[in-house]
């Protein structure tokens, strides 16, 4: 497969599991987290498929779109590993979804990244809630649901918080 056709499928992937959680947390209170904002793509669908929630975005960096970058209130700027396990008190509820586009080019890299957001995240979440992510997250307040049937397995991953502990 080339690269584009990689690329593609990826973010169709993406889109149908950003599609899929918008639609299993319909009864959940709480904002969205967008773990990454890149050019902004993703958070621009989650505003259009989500309208009224709030999304707190966590980036390094920005060097996204003008038109996709949120106000100053729900810019969470910094490392993840420092700004996750601070979040609660900038966010101010558990959230009812959690997006994690996290990986990058560097395989153990992306590794440690996803096991210190698969320890923290679940901690910002209301039970229940949806996350999807780019990485496997591995954590038992983490249950795996099943994809949308265009989404191959390891392609794109959709997890709900369940009950207990924190949150």
């Amino acid at each position: 497969m080339s690269r584009l056709d990689s690329f593609i499928r990826r973010l169709s992937a993406q889109r149908a599991c950003l599609d899929r959680a918008a639609g299993l947390i319909g009864d959940i209170d709480g904002p969205v987290l967008e773990l990454g904002l890149g050019n902004g793509r993703t958070y621009d669908h989650l505003r259009h498929i989500l309208p009224g929630r709030e999304i707190f975005v966590f980036e390094r960096q920005v060097a996204a779109h003008p038109d996709c970058i949120p106000d100053d209130d729900h810019l969470i700027l910094g490392d993840l590993a420092c700004t996750l396990p601070a979040a609660m008190a900038r966010i101010g509820r558990p959230a009812a979804l959690a997006h994690a586009d996290i990986g990058s080019g560097d395989i153990e890299a992306t590794a440690r990244n996803a096991a210190r957001v698969a320890a923290v995240l679940p901690d910002l979440l209301a039970p229940g809630a949806v996350v999807a992510a780019d990485q496997p997250l591995s954590d038992p307040r983490l249950i795996a649901l099943a994809l949308p049937d265009d989404v191959q397995p390891g392609r794109y991953h959709l997890y709900r918080r369940v009950a207990g502990e924190a949150a």
